[in-house]
């Protein structure tokens, strides 16, 4: 049976698999290929994601060396609880104290980055959380989302009005980038391949190319192995192809 694109974003995927948020002025490169900030970026995300803590100092000497911020790089750690846990993510958070606490003792000033700034928290969170998510997924999303959202109307409630209001929302980083350290940290981990092959289509919807894609599995094959960039280039084909029929 040929399967859609509307099959593809199931409901479940799309609540426990959409972390990102908008910021204007950060964006993926215009070109056809990723930064050196925005590899740093990919491997910074595939490291937190496995728990890999020694590669993952590296990576994020390399990422403030590139210029990336302090507050990017830690915005993109926190996101990452949603998909690796609140344990790989407080592990990431920590590395990097100790990684800037290091760099300071050696007479090293990184950047502070743009200030992280929240929506005002009046108004319909959940409304504005369910908005978010038809802006990035380009559908119609119903009140409350069916399947999960109708078994489990708290679970429903938590993501929209935390996940996708209050994280989404965040001034930090952009829609490309929320979705490039997404994309790293699915690639990176096992059983993931359904959400992976949602978040490809949801990057491609917010400006990331094929070719900056391609860079990004480049990347994992170094972070993780040949054999999971293999399959997450694999999964990018199957994507393109249904979006062209589609």
């Amino acid at each position: 049976m040929k399967t859609t694109l509307k099959q593809l974003i199931t409901p479940a995927v799309l609540i426990f698999s959409l972390i990102i948020s908008f910021n204007a002025n950060s964006s993926v490169s215009t070109d056809d290929s990723l930064s050196d900030q925005e590899k740093s970026m990919v491997a910074i995300s595939s490291y937190t994601a496995q728990g890999n803590i020694p590669e993952l100092n590296k990576a994020l000497n390399d990422g403030l060396d590139a210029g990336l911020s302090i507050n990017e790089i830690n915005e993109a750690i926190v996101q990452l609880y949603a998909y690796c846990g609140f344990p790989r993510s407080l592990n990431g958070i920590n590395a990097f104290r100790k990684v800037l606490d290091e760099r300071k003792a050696k007479g090293i000033t990184d950047e502070q980055g743009k200030e992280i700034k929240m929506h005002s928290q009046d108004g319909d969170r959940y409304e504005r959380g369910r908005k978010v998510l038809e802006e990035l997924t380009g559908m119609p999303q119903s009140k409350p989302a069916p399947g999960s959202g109708e078994f489990s109307p708290r679970i429903d409630a938590f993501l929209k009005e935390h996940l996708f209001a209050d994280i989404f929302e965040s001034n930090v980083l952009s829609y490309q980038q929320r979705e490039l350290v997404t994309n790293a940290a699915l690639a990176s981990m096992t059983g993931t391949g359904s959400q992976l092959g949602a978040h490809i289509h949801f990057g491609m919807n917010v400006g990331i190319t094929e070719g900056q894609l391609n860079d990004m599995f480049n990347v994992i094959e170094k972070t993780v192995g040949k054999e999971e960039a293999e399959n997450g280039r694999a999964i990018m084909e199957n994507v393109l192809k249904m979006r062209n029929s589609n």
